[in-house]
C-alpha cells in the first residue's frame, strides 16, 4: 500500500477513499499547523461530548473513563511540548483522535465521534478559543482605559490648543483629550463585551448539518463547558462564522480607534509641537541621522489598523458566495482569525505602554496656545450683554482681522480699538484673554472644565466596572 493512499485511508473521512492524495494537497488541506493552537479546546469539547454519550448509554462508565484518562494523558503531551505529530494528523481533531486511540485502544476511541461531525467540533473548538481570548482583551482594553483615566487626574491642570481641520481652535485640557480617546476605547469595550456574549453559544451536537440522532443533552454540554447557551439551528450552526466575522468588525473598529489616537501622539511627540515625549521603550532611532527619535511604536499601530481592516475584508469575501452548508472554505476563517486577536491583543498592550510611560511636556502645550482662539470668547462675552450670537460672532471676527491688519496678537489690542469695534466692549472684556478662565466656563456634561472632566472620569470608571454611564 502507498504512503499516500495509507494516509488517506487513516484520516477520519479516508474509508471512502482508495487512491491516495497529491501530496502537494495533502499540505494544502491541512490545517494542523495552525489549529493545533486549539488543543485544549478540542480535549474539553470531546470529553463534554463523550460525557454526555455516557449519559445517554452510547458509552459505559468504563469506556467514558478510559476515554477521560487517555484525554488527560494527551493534555499533558501537548502542554509539555511532546505531542508528536505524524503524516495522517490532518487537523487537530484528527491528530487527538488518533492519538487516543494509541493509549486506550481503536474500539474504545471509535465510540468517540459517535454522532459527531468535524463541523461542529471546530466550531466549537473556536469558539470556546476565542471566548477566553476575548475576555483577556477585555482585560487589556480595560487596563488601557485605566491608564488614560490615571494620567487625566494626575494631569488636569496641564491647558493645551484643541484643534479642527488640524487647525489651532479653543483651548482644553490635556486630560480632555485624554479622555476624548479614552471614551472612544470605552465604546470599543461595550461593544466588545457584546462580541463575548454572541460568541459564547455552543454549537456542540449539532453534527454534520441535520443534528444528533442520539438524543445527546446538548444543554448540558454547553454547561459543562461555560457556554451561555446553544446555537438554536444546526444548519446555519456549521455554516455560521458570523462570530469570527464580528469579532474581526470589532477588531478592526477598535484599530480604527488606536490608530487615530496614535496619529495624534505622532503629531504630537514631533519638534514641530513637542507635547509630548515618547519613552525610549517605544521608539527607534534614525540609522542615518543620530538626532532622530522616531515614534514607530505609534506608526506600527497606525500601520497594524490597515493589517486588521483586510482580516474582516477576506473573511467576508471568502463567505459570501458559499452554498449551504459547510463548505472547505470555512477552513480560512482560522487563520486570520489567530493572527486578528494577536494583532489587537498586541496593539492594545502596546499602546497602553506608549500611554504609562509617556513623558508630558506642559510649557510647550501652554505656548502653543495662541490669543486667537480665544475668538469665541468674545462673542460669548458680548453674548452675556445680550448680543445675539450671530451679531457676537460676527463682531469679534472683526477683532480677529483688526489684529490680523495690524499684524499684533489679539490681545495686545487697546480697549479703545475694541470699541472702536463696538462700543459695548467694557474693561472687563480683558477677562476673556484668560486661558485658564475660557477652559473653566465650558463646564456642562462632557465640558473641558475641570468638574466637567472628573465627571468624564467616574463615567468612565463605571463603564469599565459594567454599570452604566
Amino acid at each position: 500500500m502507498s504512503s499516500q493512499k495509507a494516509v488517506a485511508e487513516n484520516m477520519l473521512w479516508g474509508g471512502r477513499f482508495t487512491e491516495g492524495l497529491d501530496p502537494l494537497m495533502v499540505q494544502y488541506n491541512e490545517s494542523l499547523p495552525y489549529d493545533r493552537i486549539f488543543w485544549k479546546q478540542d480535549i474539553l469539547g470531546s470529553l463534554a461530548f463523550a460525557r454526555a454519550n455516557s449519559r445517554g448509554g452510547i458509552l459505559t462508565e468504563h469506556e467514558f473513563s478510559e476515554i477521560e484518562r487517555g484525554f488527560k494523558q494527551i493534555a499533558e503531551e501537548w502542554s509539555t511540548n511532546s505531542f508528536v505529530v505524524k503524516a495522517n494528523d490532518e487537523d487537530i481533531h484528527t491528530a487527538n483522535e488518533r492519538r487516543l486511540g494509541e493509549i486506550i485502544g481503536k474500539d474504545i476511541a471509535g465510540k468517540l465521534h459517535t454522532g459527531r461531525s468535524r463541523n461542529e467540533q471546530i466550531a466549537t473548538d473556536m469558539r470556546l478559543w476565542l471566548r477566553d481570548e476575548l475576555r483577556k482583551l477585555d482585560a487589556f482594553l480595560s487596563d488601557l482605559i485605566k491608564v488614560s483615566i490615571a494620567r487625566a487626574e494626575q494631569d488636569i491642570d496641564y491647558l493645551m490648543p484643541g484643534y479642527t481641520h488640524l487647525q489651532k481652535a479653543q483651548p482644553v485640557r490635556w486630560s480632555h483629550w485624554l479622555l476624548s480617546h479614552a471614551v472612544a476605547f470605552a465604546s470599543e469595550l461595550g461593544r466588545l463585551r457584546e462580541v463575548i456574549k454572541r460568541v459564547n453559544k455552543s454549537p456542540l451536537g449539532t453534527g454534520a448539518l441535520a443534528g444528533n440522532p442520539f438524543q445527546i443533552d446538548r444543554e448540558g454540554m454547553a454547561k459543562e463547558l461555560g457556554f451561555d447557551g446553544i446555537t438554536i439551528n444546526s444548519m446555519n450552526t456549521v455554516a455560521d462564522r458570523d462570530f469570527a466575522m464580528e469579532t474581526m468588525q470589532w477588531g478592526s473598529s477598535f484599530m480604527l480607534k488606536i490608530s487615530r489616537w496614535a496619529e495624534d501622539l505622532i503629531i504630537y511627540s514631533s519638534l514641530e509641537f513637542g507635547f509630548v515625549r515618547l519613552a525610549d521603550a517605544y521608539s527607534t532611532g534614525s540609522s542615518l541621522m543620530p538626532q532622530k527619535k522616531n515614534a514607530d511604536s505609534l506608526e506600527l499601530l497606525r500601520g497594524k489598523a490597515g493589517r486588521a481592516f483586510g482580516h474582516v475584508a477576506g473573511l467576508m469575501m471568502t463567505i459570501k458566495g458559499l452554498p449551504t452548508t459547510y463548505n472547505k472554505d470555512l477552513q480560512e476563517s482560522v487563520e486570520p482569525l489567530l493572527d486578528h486577536i494577536k494583532t489587537v491583543g498586541d496593539s492594545i498592550q502596546i499602546a497602553t505602554g506608549v500611554l504609562s510611560t509617556l513623558t508630558v511636556i506642559p510649557e510647550k502645550m501652554f505656548a502653543a496656545l495662541a490669543p486667537e482662539m480665544l475668538a469665541t470668547e468674545f462673542a460669548d462675552y458680548l453674548v452675556r450683554k445680550g448680543v445675539p450670537f450671530r451679531e457676537g460672532h460676527h463682531i469679534s471676527g472683526r477683532v480677529v482681522a483688526l489684529a490680523e491688519k495690524n499684524n499684533v496678537p489679539m490681545d495686545t489690542l487697546t480697549l479703545e480699538q475694541l470699541q472702536g469695534i463696538d462700543s459695548r466692549f467694557g474693561p472687563d472684556v480683558r477677562e476673556c484673554l484668560d486661558y485658564e478662565r475660557a477652559v473653566e466656563l465650558k463646564d456642562a456634561i462632557g465640558g473641558t472644565s475641570k468638574r466637567a472632566v472628573r465627571e468624564q472620569v467616574e463615567a468612565l470608571k463605571a463603564i469599565i466596572r459594567g454599570e452604566s454611564a
